[in-house]
C-alpha cells in the first residue's frame, strides 16, 4: 500500500514539474540570450556562477533542511497522512514551485537584488521597510527552531546507545570536508567531477568513523546538554556567515546536494521495494479537529507541513544567493521550481515513514527527526545494513539538512539588517550577524526542553506569510511589466495562502492579547514573550503591506515599469 501511495505520488510530482513548471517557465519568457548577474559581476566572493547540477545541489540542501521533514511529520501525527499528502502535493505545484521558481527569475531580472528590492521599486520605499523587517523576523525564527532541533539531534540514544555524539563528531568533520573542497576547487581548479569523486566516498566514511568513536570522546559529548550545543551551534551560524561563498557554502552545499539524493534513494526503495503496509490512520480528527492535540485542521494543517508544500525561506534564498550564482535564464525551470518538486519528494518520504507506524508504537511518542531517521534505518535494512549504523547515516543526513539552512538564513538576516540600517562597511557584516544571532540566544537559553516545538508555530506561520507576501510583491511586478493576463498565476496561490496563514495567526496572537489585557505578561515565560510579541509584530506587517499593495494596484494608478 505505501508503495501504490509514494509512486502515485511521484508521478503527481513529475508531471507537475514537466507540465506547470515550464507553463511557468513561458509566462516568465525566459530568454539565455540575457547576461544572468553571476555571469555579469563574478566578484569570486557573492557572485560566482555555478553549473546547475552544481547549483541545485547547494539550493536544494539549502532550501530542504528539516522542514519537509519535520512539518510533515507533525501534520500527519496530528491530522493523519491524507491531509497531510494532499496539501503537499497540490501545494509543491502550484504555489511552492511558482513561488520558487518566480522569485529566483525575478531578482536575477533585477541583478539578483532580494525580493525587498523589488517591493521598493515596485511598490513603495515603506513596503520595503515593513517587508524587510517581517523577513529578519522570520529569518529568526528559522535559526531558532533548526538550532533547536539540531542541538537534540547531537542527543540522540537509541537503544541504550548514545548516537549523538557520533553524529556531532560527524557533522564536524563534514563541514572541514567542505572546506578543503572549496579551497581546492576554487583556488587550485579541481575538477568539480574530480572533486565529486573524492570526496563523496570521503563523505561516507565520515559516518562510519562517526560510528567508531573511542568510548572516552562518547561520554564526554554525550555529557553536554542542548543548551551547551545550541550554543556551538550559533557560534558556527556566526563564523560561516561570513565566510566567503566559495570557501564553505557552496561546497557543502554540493555535498549536502549528495545526501539528500542518497537519502531520497534510500526512501524511495524502501518504500517501493519494501512490502511496508499503511498501518497510520489516514484520518486522525473529530469532526475537523484533530484527535492528537484538539488543533483545528483548518488552517493549522498549513502552517505544520509548511516547507514540504510552501515556504517564504526559499524566495529569500532564490533572491539571495542562489540568484547570484545562476549561469543562464533557463537553469531557473530546474534549480527554482525542479528543487521544490524534489521537497515535496522529500516530505512525501517523511510521510512514508509514520505511514508504517501502527497506532500506539512507541516511536510515535519520539521527535519527528528520529521518527523519519527510524524510517529510513528500516528501510536500509532491507539491503541488510545494520541498524545503528543505517540509524547514524539518518541522523547526519538530517543535521546536514539543517546546517545548509542555518548558515544561509543567518548570512540572509545579516544582508537584510545591513540594509535596513544603512550599515556598509566590513565591519558591519561582524556587528548586524551578532544582532541578528542575540534573539535565538535568547529565546534558546530561556527554553526548558525542545523549544523547536514552541518555536515551530510561529516559525510555520511566518514562513507561509512571507510565501503569500512574496507572491503578492510577485503579482504586482508582472502586473506593471505587462504581463497582467498572466498574473494569476501568482495572485491567486497568494490570496489562498493569505487567507490561511492570518487565520493561524490571529489564532495564535489571541492568548497573547488576553495576556496584555489582563495584565499578566509579567509572569510569562521568555519564551513564550517572544514568541507572542513576534506574533503580533508579523500580524501587523501583514495588514499594512497587505492596505499598501491594495491602495497602490487599486486606489493609486501606478505609472507602469
Amino acid at each position: 500500500m505505501i508503495t501504490l501511495i509514494v509512486l502515485i505520488s511521484i508521478i503527481v510530482l513529475g508531471a507537475g514539474y514537466f507540465l506547470y513548471g515550464r507553463f511557468t517557465g513561458r509566462v516568465m519568457q525566459l530568454d539565455d540570450t540575457r547576461t544572468t548577474p553571476a555571469c555579469q559581476i563574478n566578484d569570486g566572493l557573492d557572485y560566482v556562477p555555478a553549473r546547475a547540477s552544481m547549483l541545485l545541489g547547494q539550493h536544494f540542501s539549502a532550501i530542504a533542511a528539516a522542514g519537509p521533514i519535520v512539518g510533515p511529520v507533525l501534520a500527519a501525527l496530528w491530522f493523519g497522512w491524507v491531509p497531510a499528502l494532499l496539501w503537499i502535493l497540490v501545494g509543491a505545484i502550484f504555489i511552492g514551485g511558482v513561488h520558487d521558481f518566480a522569485s529566483l527569475i525575478a531578482s536575477v531580472r533585477h541583478r539578483a537584488s532580494s525580493i525587498g528590492e523589488i517591493v521598493k521599486q515596485y511598490m513603495s520605499p515603506l513596503s520595503q521597510k515593513l517587508f524587510l523587517v517581517f523577513v529578519w523576523v522570520a529569518l529568526v525564527y528559522v535559526i531558532i527552531a533548526f538550532t533547536d532541533i539540531t542541538a537534540q539531534t547531537f542527543k540522540t540514544i537509541s537503544q541504550g546507545e548514545s548516537l549523538g555524539p557520533g553524529v556531532a563528531v560527524s557533522s564536524g568533520l563534514y563541514l572541514l570536508l567542505g572546506v578543503l573542497m572549496g579551497v581546492l576547487l576554487h583556488k587550485f581548479r579541481m575538477p568539480l567531477w574530480l572533486a565529486t569523486v573524492i570526496f563523496v566516498p570521503i563523505l561516507f566514511g565520515i559516518i562510519w568513523l562517526g560510528t567508531a568513536l573511542p568510548p572516552g570522546l562518547v561520554e564526554s559529548l554525550a555529557a553536554m546538554d542542548v543548551k551547551q550545543w545550541e550554543l556551538i551551534l550559533l557560534a558556527y551560524c556566526f563564523a560561516a556567515s561570513l565566510v566567503p561563498m566559495w570557501l564553505l557554502l557552496q561546497p557543502r552545499g554540493y555535498l549536502g546536494g549528495w545526501f539528500l539524493y542518497l537519502t531520497i534513494l534510500v526512501g524511495l526503495l524502501g518504500a517501493l521495494f519494501g512490502g511496508y503496509a499503511v498501518q497510520y490512520p489516514a484520518f486522525h480528527l473529530d469532526g475537523l479537529r484533530s484527535i492528537a492535540n484538539g488543533k483545528a485542521v483548518l488552517p493549522i494543517l498549513f502552517i505544520t507541513v509548511a516547507c514540504g508544500a510552501c515556504s517564504g525561506f526559499h524566495g529569500i534564498v532564490s533572491g539571495g544567493t542562489t540568484s547570484k550564482q545562476l549561469l543562464k535564464e533557463t537553469d531557473a525551470i530546474p534549480v527554482g521550481y525542479g528543487a521544490m518538486i524534489l521537497e515535496g519528494v522529500v516530505a512525501v518520504l517523511a510521510l512514508a515513514t509514520v505511514m508504517m507506524l501502527p497506532i500506539g508504537d512507541p516511536m510515535l511518542k519520539n521527535d519527528p527527526n528520529f521518527v523519519y531517521a527510524n524510517g529510513l534505518a528500516t528501510y536500509m535494512g532491507v539491503a541488510h545494513v545494520p541498524y545503528q549504523l543505517a540509524l547514524a547515516f539518518a541522523l547526519l543526513a538530517f543535521s546536514t539538512f539543517v546546517y545548509d539552512t542555518l548558515d544561509v538564513s543567518t548570512r540572509l538576516a545579516r544582508y537584510i539588517l545591513q540594509e535596513l540600517l544603512g550599515w556598509k562597511t566590513p565591519a558591519s557584516a561582524f556587528a548586524t550577524t551578532a544582532l541578528t544571532l542575540m534573539l535565538p540566544l535568547l529565546f534558546l537559553m530561556n527554553t526548558q526542553e525542545k523549544g523547536y516545538l514552541v518555536a515551530w508555530p510561529i516559525f510555520g506561520t511566518s514562513n507561509q506569510l512571507l510565501a503569500s507576501l512574496t507572491l503578492l510583491a510577485l503579482s504586482v511586478w508582472l502586473a506593471k511589466t505587462g504581463r497582467g493576463r498572466k498574473v494569476w498565476v501568482t495572485l491567486a496561490p497568494m490570496i489562498f495562502m493569505m487567507i490561511m496563514t492570518v487565520w493561524a495567526l490571529v489564532l495564535q496572537t489571541i492568548p497573547m492579547f488576553k495576556r496584555i489585557a489582563a495584565g499578566q505578561l509579567a509572569g510569562t515565560k521568555p519564551d513564550v514573550l517572544i514568541s507572542g510579541t513576534c506574533g503580533i509584530i508579523l500580524l501587523v506587517l501583514t495588514v499594512w503591506l497587505v492596505i499598501e499593495a491594495f491602495m497602490l494596484l487599486v486606489i493609486r494608478k501606478p505609472v507602469k515599469a
